[in-house]
């Protein structure tokens, strides 16, 4: 393709610079225009970036999702011009929600006009659900990092799963490129660490080493031996001393392909801003548009014209397709042959395969879950957890997780006959050991989601805090993660309030697009996991207790399937016409039954509500949501061990609300229950208030 202004290349000038020129000044151009962005990382990564594309990596930009694909990581987000530029120049095409390629461009050379606009499809930072090509939304930095982990985890267990004897059918690499920010993030360190532990030598990351800060040159605050650390990690470090030189680049590149057993941590010297005579080296190139004087004098360096805007030179587009185009389909092509004779040999692990791209789950994938006899001493939320753990990994191939060091406690350790630890001598296994990272490890869950397995993190729900901007970016991006988070509430009694969630409910349930569930009893639990495995573009917390929780007699209360519609009448007044309604979710449903069964004994015509998540609650229809909580009735209490914030919603300006408005304290569970008033006769009392009654 031709653009209709003359080409500024002059005959000795090569193509590989020109095509590097093209992403720097359609970075340059696009900040400026949108008043805003970061030209500098752009403009001196641009050999990287175009090294890695046209050279190296095996993408095909007319299939980007082909499942052994190189994946390229953006950790250093606000650099997004270098991915929106090498997209565009790609021709990398459009795919759709189902996985179908629409033939049209992923990132057209008018989203890029209008960056960081409505409606582009070139955003201030990487978004994974909206732009394809893009292998995960980043941005907080240390994500990106994280996260790569994670994919280089999935394809070590993919290769081992599914890799057979002239059949290689996993062996991508992912290119991951990080700036300062990401290494000085505890994120990254966390990351960094047990990548060298796994030894993920199919993992690059590539460190922008510019000295560049925002606040400035970065001696006043990052002063460490970068290099000596990471060796320290057991990664494999290499230097490029000059970011302009592609060859020595492609060389590190290579160097990376052909070491084993260790990932490899390639720093890479570069001035911010190359080519802006006036602001390299300044952080102004990190964080604002160069400006237009600015932008002419670069241009004139790199021999453009200096008015040319949005220029995409004669030969540009053609050479990525004879470089990453071709290379890509060929690639493809030959993996596609590849896998239908892999098809025709191993047809069962082939099905598995495309099952798990699409996201499907297998035949038989709810089968054996358990039901659970009515049992008064009942069963912990965690540990009904683990029974359903260890059900869904047998039944779903693909299905793996584990703990932030916490397995014994959390229940998350698989003890099927079989089930193995993940580790680099074992990378079969699917008990995940991420140790005691739990930031770290809810980005690695992303990564692995994004690879297509079905993985979960656990956890305390207290140190959710810590997973909290993982858990964010999976609800962006619409991921199928699941986070298990015990020791729901008070039930750590003695551990105290630094280990007793009060606020964290609340906090998951303002997220958007995250399903937040508290099960009531073991067959609550049951039935949350048979919702959040069929979720395919949402992410799901699942909060459970950590001492045992009453079983219901479902033969005399409603069945736990009610659990799918967020919230249901699990216990009524005769002839369903209750003057109160209680509602409840996790361990203080039971409590609220307890009430319930007094107050009917006494005479008042009480309805207990199960609402184990208002995020599914609140997407029913209306008719339902009155069918349950009804509107004749304001007099309304709701129980709940945690923050009262957000219960107005359900219990109206007459409702009352019993749960936490301080955080807790140090002692045995029955005597903080007292404490703070979890007591079925502190619930009468409250009911009998609100109903004038003595």
């Amino acid at each position: 393709m031709s653009t209709t202004q003359a080409s500024p290349a002059s005959s000795d000038i090569q193509i590989d610079q020109l095509c590097i020129n093209t992403i720097r000044t359609l970075s340059m151009d696009a900040v400026q225009q949108a008043k805003s962005g970061h030209p500098g990382a752009p403009m001196a990564l641009a050999p990287l970036v175009y090294t890695i594309w046209n050279r190296v990596m095996h993408f095909d930009p007319k299939d980007p999702i082909w499942p052994n694909r190189d994946r390229f990581v953006l950790s250093n987000g606000h650099a997004s011009m270098l991915l929106w530029s090498v997209l565009h120049l790609s021709k990398t095409q459009a795919v759709d929600a189902e996985y179908e390629t629409l033939g049209q461009p992923s990132v057209t050379l008018d989203d890029i006009r209008h960056f960081r606009q409505i409606g582009s499809k070139a955003p201030g930072h990487p978004e994974y659900h909206l732009v394809s090509g893009v292998e995960t939304t980043s941005g907080p930095l240390g994500q990106g990092i994280a996260t790569s982990v994670g994919m280089a985890i999935a394809r070590k267990w993919l290769g081992a799963r599914y890799n057979r004897p002239g059949f290689e059918i996993f062996d991508y690499n992912i290119y991951t490129v990080c700036g300062d920010g990401c290494l000085m993030e505890g994120i990254g360190s966390e990351s960094a660490s047990l990548a060298g532990h796994l030894g993920l030598d199919n993992l690059c990351w590539i460190y922008d080493n510019n000295h560049i800060t925002i606040e400035g040159n970065t001696r006043i605050t990052f002063t460490e031996d970068v290099a000596g650390r990471f060796m320290a990690y057991g990664w494999n470090v290499l230097r490029v001393g000059d970011a302009n030189d592609t060859d020595r680049i492609e060389h590190a590149l290579k160097v990376f392909r052909e070491t084993k057993g260790r990932p490899t941590f390639i720093i890479l010297d570069s001035h911010i801003g190359y080519g802006a005579p006036h602001k390299q080296d300044t952080a102004d190139a990190h964080g604002e548009p160069l400006g237009e004087d600015e932008i002419r004098l670069a241009k004139r360096n790199y021999g453009w014209p200096e008015d040319a805007k949005f220029l995409v030179p004669d030969g540009v587009y053609e050479h990525f397709a004879q470089g990453i185009g071709q290379r890509g389909a060929t690639t493809r092509s030959e993996w596609t042959k590849l896998f239908d004779s892999y098809r025709k040999s191993t047809p069962e692990l082939a099905a598995e395969i495309e099952q798990m791209q699409r996201r499907e789950l297998p035949a038989g994938w709810d089968r054996n879950f358990p039901t659970f006899p009515a049992d008064q001493k009942g069963l912990a939320g965690r540990d009904a957890s683990s029974k359903m753990l260890n059900v869904i990994a047998q039944n779903v191939p693909w299905f793996l997780g584990g703990s932030a060091d916490l397995g014994p406690s959390n229940r998350t350790l698989f003890t099927y006959p079989g089930a193995a630890s993940f580790e680099a001598d074992s990378p079969t296994g699917k008990i995940l050991h991420f140790g005691i990272r739990e930031h770290a490890m809810a980005a690695i869950v992303n990564g692995l989601s994004l690879s297509k397995l079905r993985p979960f993190g656990a956890t305390f729900f207290i140190f959710s805090d810590y997973a909290r901007p993982a858990i964010r970016l999976s609800a962006i991006m619409e991921l199928p993660t699941l986070f298990v988070f015990t020791h729901d509430a008070m039930g750590d009694g003695e551990d105290g309030p630094t280990h007793q969630p009060v606020e964290q409910l609340a906090s998951m349930r303002a997220m958007p697009g995250l399903v937040t569930l508290r099960p009531a009893d073991a067959n609550e639990v049951v039935e949350a996991y048979r919702y959040i495995l069929q979720l395919r573009h949402k992410p799901a917390v699942l909060v459970l207790s950590r001492q045992p929780l009453p079983t219901f007699d479902r033969s005399k209360y409603a069945p736990a399937s009610g659990l799918a519609r967020g919230a249901y009448v699990l216990a009524d007044a005769p002839g369903g016409n209750p003057e109160i309604i209680l509602i409840a979710t996790g361990s203080e449903v039971s409590l609220a039954v307890d009430a319930h069964e007094k107050l009917t004994a006494e005479g008042t015509r009480s309805r207990v509500v199960s609402m184990p998540s208002w995020d599914i609650f609140d997407q029913q229809p209306k008719d339902y949501r009155d069918s349950v909580l009804l509107p004749s009735v304001s007099a309304r209490i709701a129980i709940e061990q945690a923050s009262t914030f957000g219960w107005e919603r359900y219990v109206g300006g007459d409702g009352r609300i019993i749960g936490m408005k301080t955080f807790g304290a140090s002692a045995p569970l029955k005597e903080l229950q007292t404490q703070f008033g979890f007591e079925p006769d502190r619930v009468v009392a409250e009911a009998k208030e609100l109903l004038g009654r003595k």
